[in-house]
């Protein structure tokens, strides 16, 4: 791995980033350029194109450049830099490096102090206002990093102009294992040089103590020296920053006596010493509760697809998922699905892009109503969704709540299909809801936790969705869910009627299915006479009276499909049921 340092003609005009091989940056001003250089206004908003190799960098200039690029006193066009070699573009030297991760050898220091946040808090700021104007930008220095590499980077610079006697700092990290490496550093002088952090003190600060640890060398000793001190530092001192990487880390800061510390000093004498150590642990402490709160957020924005809003209230500020453990429970499921969608893949094939945007809002709008009426978003099928209630929290109206978010469903698909030009004008759904025993709860990471449910429950959902292509209906109930939702949901939400009983493909257990309609006032294509002389019909024909089954059925409106399924067996027997008549159609496919 390579690193870039650039350095304008101002001190604090330079950053220092890491380039993995095989990737491509840009060098300009322009703020979404990896390598941005905001200081240089001979710089082009995109300048030098870089292509990075395990050992060397290959630069290109961008053709809408308008200045040169220098390398090895010349203008050129592209070349070749390793590590060592540096190139100019307008003010500004890019000099390429290799990273130092290896931490120097231990070796005992002259004085070394531990630090308590109580005596800390006796220390005064010589400079509060250089202070305060960087704790100021610290929170944005934080937020807006793109990624761990720039955000520690970011912290470096912060770092050296909050402490203004620090030569050189790092932001270090230990494994435990006496492993103790870089994942960034810097120094006010570049051409100082790197320096390597005292092995010794970086264990000590983070691994033992957690605390602020501080380590002041003679530098006129004659015993052998911890590398840091062969770049004429003195003085150093680590500061744990929990949460900043995956490992223990810390910030590592150090320097060299100034005027008023000479050799054999002790630490009561060096107060600024003691005022930077207290700042860079309010630094460090912004830096924990920052990190933890946007990591509390993403956290949250994740389970915002899975749960409604009591629920996330349940699990609180901490977010405690014990609440969500795997567990046995009753739940309702509903099993959501795009009806034609592989037909419509195969004829738009050409706007793959535009289909998968019109998918994902198609599948917003079940996962809205889910959310909405209490439900969990389980997991997307590619075009199926899958929620479900009575998890973490029994409910005994899980199945009212399911079928409130169908209808809801519905009435959006229905409102789509009605509106001209609608992304979602031209998409059916189907929907299958089942009640019955399950284990329900979360997998994945402390990081990202997705929840699933699992049991034939959900099965049968999913053989309820595709039944409705067979009943020629938008959505099915098994007997668990309507005997729940029969004498709970009102009429002026929503309307049951027995369909048949089936014994689906591949299945041992029959069903019957219920069909969920909307209210009269939303739907009167079908009244409530007409659902009465429906469920008639149906009784009849489990009975075997399939004339009387005939004479309910086709006096339905020529609208209602549902008739066709049962109208189509009773045809084709002459309206005569068949001997050893048990009342169960058994379906031949899925």
């Amino acid at each position: 791995m390579l690193e870039l340092v650039a350095q304008g003609s101002e001190t604090e005009q330079h950053w220092r980033k890491r380039l993995e091989p095989g990737q491509r940056y840009c060098i300009g001003r322009h703020p979404e350029c990896e390598l941005s250089v905001k200081w240089d206004p001979q710089i082009s908003r995109q300048h030098v194109q870089i292509d990075v190799h395990p050992d060397h960098l290959q630069l290109s200039r961008v053709e809408t450049a308008r200045n040169p690029l220098f390398f090895a006193g010349e203008a050129v066009g592209t070349c070749r830099v390793e590590v060592g070699q540096h190139f100019v573009v307008g003010s500004t030297s890019f000099h390429v490096t290799q990273p130092e991760t290896e931490v120097g050898i231990v070796a005992a220091p002259f004085e070394e102090v531990a630090f308590k946040r109580a005596e800390l808090r006796k220390i005064r700021y010589q400079d509060p206002e250089n202070r305060i104007e960087v704790l100021t930008h610290l929170p944005e220095v934080i937020s807006g990093a793109r990624d761990d590499s720039e955000l520690y980077y970011r912290l470096a610079n912060l770092l050296l102009k909050g402490v203004v006697h620090a030569e050189a700092v790092a932001i270090v990290t230990t494994s435990g294992t006496e492993e103790v490496q870089m994942l960034h550093w810097d120094r006010r002088h570049e051409t100082a040089g790197p320096f390597r952090p005292s092995r010794r003190l970086v264990t000590e600060a983070i691994e033992r103590r957690q605390s602020s640890v501080l380590h002041i060398w003679e530098t006129d000793s004659p015993v052998p020296s911890d590398k840091t001190l062969t770049q004429e530092f003195d003085w150093a001192y680590c500061t744990p920053v929990p949460g900043l990487a995956m490992e223990p880390a810390g910030l590592y800061v150090a320097g060299r006596m100034g005027k008023t510390f000479v050799p054999g000093t002790t630490l009561s004498d060096a107060l600024q010493l003691e005022a930077d150590v207290k700042f860079t642990e309010l630094v460090a402490e912004i830096i924990s509760s920052v990190i933890r709160a946007r990591r509390l957020e993403r956290q949250k924005a994740g389970l915002r697809q899975f749960f409604a809003p009591p629920i996330l209230a349940a699990l609180g500020d901490e977010l405690d998922t014990t609440l969500l453990e795997p567990s046995e429970c009753d739940v309702t499921v509903m099993f959501c699905d795009l009806r034609g969608f592989s037909q419509r893949l195969e004829n738009e094939a050409g706007d793959l892009i535009g289909l998968l945007e019109r998918v994902s809002r198609a599948l917003g709008v079940m996962t809205h109503h889910i959310l909405e009426n209490g439900g969990v978003t389980g997991d997307f099928q590619g075009d199926a969704a899958l929620g479900f209630w009575g998890w973490p929290f029994p409910s005994p109206d899980a199945a009212v709540h399911a079928c409130r978010a169908a209808l809801g469903i519905r009435a959006a698909f229905a409102k789509a299909a009605a509106t001209r030009n609608h992304p979602l004008a031209d998409f059916e759904m189907g929907i299958g809801i089942a009640h019955g025993r399950a284990v329900a709860g979360k997998i994945g990471t402390a990081e990202q936790v997705k929840v699933t449910v699992f049991g034939p429950v959900v099965n049968l959902a999913s053989r309820l969705e595709s039944m409705t292509k067979q009943l020629r209906v938008p959505i099915l109930l098994d007997e668990g869910a309507a005997k729940m939702v029969r004498d709970r949901l009102k009429p002026t939400e929503g309307r049951l009627r027995r369909l048949a009983q089936i014994l689906p493909y591949g299945m041992e257990t029959p069903v019957t299915v219920s069909e969920l309609l909307p209210p009269v006032s939303d739907f009167p294509e079908l009244t409530d006479a007409h659902l009465e002389s429906y469920e008639a019909g149906v009784a009849g024909f489990i009975a075997g009276n399939w004339d009387e089954a005939y004479r309910h059925l086709h006096a339905m409106p020529a609208s209602d499909r549902a008739q066709d399924f049962l109208m189509q067996q009773i045809v084709l027997n002459n309206r005569t049921a068949p001997r050893n008549w048990d009342g169960i159609v058994r379906l031949p496919s899925k």
